[in-house]
């Protein structure tokens, strides 16, 4: 049956089902009324600081000059994509951020997971309150903080750990100067300051499952490992894909605040990302439209990869974002 019935005059008008599923949304806002005006502060707050300068990406498209201003400057098209794509640093920028995102996705993302396993099979409840405690901190430094510790840990002459290895005999290691090192060090250090952090929702997720499966697969034998992966895993798989999805639409985003504090002209070639590159084009070199079209590219990327990951999710029986 078709969704739309013709009307005499030739017009559309919706379906008996469609006007009933309006009038139960209706129904349930004026039911919820009170509880989205608590909404309402937000919604104001998004449309005006992310909404409205989304009409700032129009200059992706022209010649942007700042004294014509954004409708003044010319249109050009494609041209800026083009010109993107034949620059050779933007190909190293694009290698270099879907790497650290990669490894980041793999290594952080799964090191909360494995930290929330670990602390649910503590039994001493002072000793996991510490552990909790300890783990959490790095998240409210910021990388301002994190990255002039990271500098004094490392520094080759006066660095804690460069101390242990000439103590050992070996020489001292460039880390953040070295683009062998550096990458290790930003995968180290995020999981650091992150891990506790992520795993507060994964350890949230395994407190409500029953004990009492638990229970019943001790009385059947089954060890610490066993229980782990036959109860506990396969208990929070859908909140471990949904995390995933959210992770994987912010592949593109590889950490500016991070690398823009610790790294250095010597380590471009292995350190320097899209958001870092956008940085320095636009508000350094003043190049807007390419800047934004680079911009604009990240964040087209990001949202077929929520897309492409949230269908995958559904077809094979986890549950989506939507």
């Amino acid at each position: 049956m078709s969704r739309v019935i013709a009307t005499e005059r030739g017009g559309e008008r919706a379906s008996p089902a469609s006007r009933s599923r309006l009038a139960t949304f209706i129904r349930e806002c004026r039911r919820s009324k009170m509880l989205l005006l608590f909404l309402l502060p937000a919604f104001v707050w998004y449309f005006i600081f992310y909404y409205i300068p989304m009409y700032g990406l129009t200059i992706a498209f022209k010649d942007f000059q700042i004294l014509d201003g954004i409708l003044g400057s010319p249109w050009v098209g494609f041209a800026n994509f083009e010109r993107m794509f034949q620059t050779h640093e933007f190909i190293r920028v694009l290698r270099n951020t879907l790497i650290i995102s990669g490894l980041k996705l793999v290594f952080v993302y799964s090191s909360g997971i494995v930290l929330a396993l670990l602390l649910n099979e503590l039994l001493h409840d002072k000793f996991k309150r510490f552990v909790q405690t300890v783990s959490y901190l790095p998240h409210f430094l910021s990388w301002v903080i994190i990255g002039s510790i990271m500098i004094e840990l490392l520094s080759p002459v006066s660095g804690l750990v460069n101390n242990v290895i000439k103590a050992l005999g070996g020489k001292p290691v460039y880390f953040l100067a070295d683009p062998h090192w550096f990458v290790p060090v930003l995968i180290a250090s995020d999981i650091w300051q992150s891990v506790g952090w992520g795993s507060i929702i994964y350890l949230a997720a395994i407190s409500g499952i029953d004990p009492q499966i638990y229970e019943a697969a001790t009385i059947d034998g089954a060890g610490r490992m066993t229980k782990i992966w036959r109860i506990t895993l396969p208990s929070i798989a859908n909140v471990i894909v949904i995390m995933m999805i959210f992770n994987i639409g912010s592949l593109m985003n590889a950490g500016f605040d991070q690398i823009f504090n610790l790294y250095n002209p010597r380590v471009y070639e292995v350190g320097d990302i899209i958001d870092t590159y956008v940085y320095r084009v636009g508000l350094v070199s003043m190049d807007y439209s390419f800047s934004t079209a680079v911009g604009l590219f990240k964040n087209a990327i990001g949202l077929a990869l929520v897309l492409l990951v949230n269908r995958v999710a559904n077809r094979f029986g986890q549950t989506g974002l939507w």
